[in-house]
């Protein structure tokens, strides 16, 4: 087959679904030595992935999104007709609307469905279009987890025959570590103290920030001597975040380090005392499976994809549940022979996950697609 990538999605951090379309990319390279392969990016993301025999990297310069959406509704057709494609793969929500050969189309989540009030008004009405359109007309769908395909086929009535659940890998580089050099360093770098309870991802109203705020508030009272990290960039309606940090007078607990660089990941996972992940609802969930990958203590929420991800290695909360939240940051805290399990638990579950595996799946719904039996 030949098979075309879109990976003009991809922003200038990578992160989530960006992590997705680069992984699966370079995985791809690893599993299949059969097809031919067309990746579509935008100039300054091309060195990500390797113009090799069977793998063209075609440049796409692009000066905004608005650009992006219009190259891909009218010149990805035409170049995807001119490479002979078989199967075009879009790997982030939407697809063209003449699609001149196969089409899979990746969805992360449904939240423009499910929580439309955390998104800008303009992203809510395009994606939401899209999504019903790719959703009709692309050969085959992939979700990210079981949850969103079953969101999917609820909300959207897909026949469950096109709708294939992939997951997540996770980098080789997400690993327990015992480098004290290498904590002092991240330490050092993000100015963080000697223990911290750690929450990694954007910052925006579906995260549930406020929440863990308010937890955390009813752990310093009672004489906690952690602080509270927020690694992560600020995304969009986050101003809810730091006027709850005010109201709690935790100002000098709280700290905001900002988007943190992959490679820099894991040791500011491992010297975390614990890692906590209250989101109201996750396609994935892909900071939840870091974290046990480093074999940091782990509570997440109860809900969508989250207890898909974490099994038994995690504890989990009710996310709307601040008292819950708060007793059970202080059980791990307090408690070596709980937070000695769920260490050794983490990494366990973690080895389930593998790139090569989501490529290998997605391999197997691009030959579907192909075939017209989706």
């Amino acid at each position: 087959m030949r098979i075309g990538i879109d990976a003009t999605a991809l922003p200038s951090r990578l992160y989530g679904a960006a992590n997705y379309i680069v992984n699966l990319v370079r995985a791809l390279e690893q599993v299949d030595f059969v097809n031919e392969y067309t990746v579509f990016a935008k100039p300054e993301h091309s060195a990500l992935f390797t113009d090799r025999e069977r793998f063209q990297i075609v440049p796409v310069p692009l000066a905004s999104r608005y650009f992006r959406i219009a190259w891909e509704q009218t010149m990805l057709p035409v170049l995807a007709r001119r490479a002979r494609l078989d199967v075009l793969h879009s790997p982030h929500y939407t697809m063209p609307f003449a699609a001149s050969c196969a089409s899979v189309v990746t969805f992360h989540d449904m939240t423009f469905f499910l929580y439309p009030q955390v998104h800008r008004a303009y992203k809510k009405l395009f994606f939401t279009y899209m999504m019903r359109f790719s959703a009709r007309h692309a050969g085959a769908i992939i979700a990210i987890s079981e949850s969103t395909r079953d969101d999917m086929l609820r909300i959207l009535k897909l026949e469950p025959r096109k709708v294939f659940t992939v997951v997540y890998g996770i980098d080789r580089i997400f690993q327990p570590l015992r480098d004290e050099a290498m904590f002092a360093e991240v330490r050092q770098k993000y100015n963080l103290p000697p223990q911290y309870i750690l929450y990694v991802g954007n910052l925006e109203p579906r995260k549930n920030l406020p929440t863990l705020l308010r937890a955390f508030a009813q752990l310093v009272r009672k004489g906690l001597p952690h602080s509270l990290v927020l690694a992560g960039s600020r995304g969009w309606m986050d101003s809810d975040i730091f006027s709850t940090v005010q109201e709690l007078g935790l100002g000098a607990r709280v700290l905001f380090p900002g988007y943190c660089p992959q490679p820099e990941l894991p040791a500011l996972y491992g010297a975390a005392s614990l890692f906590v992940y209250p989101s109201l609802y996750e396609g994935f969930g892909l900071p939840v499976l870091e974290a046990l990958a480093c074999g940091v203590p782990v509570i997440t929420s109860n809900v969508s994809s989250m207890p898909e991800v974490a099994g038994d290695a995690a504890l989990l909360v009710d996310p709307h549940n601040v008292d819950e939240l708060a007793d059970k940051m202080e059980r791990v805290l307090k408690d070596a022979a709980l937070r000695e399990r769920l260490s050794c638990a983490g990494p366990e579950r973690a080895r389930a996950f593998t790139w090569e595996r989501t490529a290998r799946e997605t391999l197997a719904v691009y030959e579907r697609a192909a075939r017209g039996s989706a």
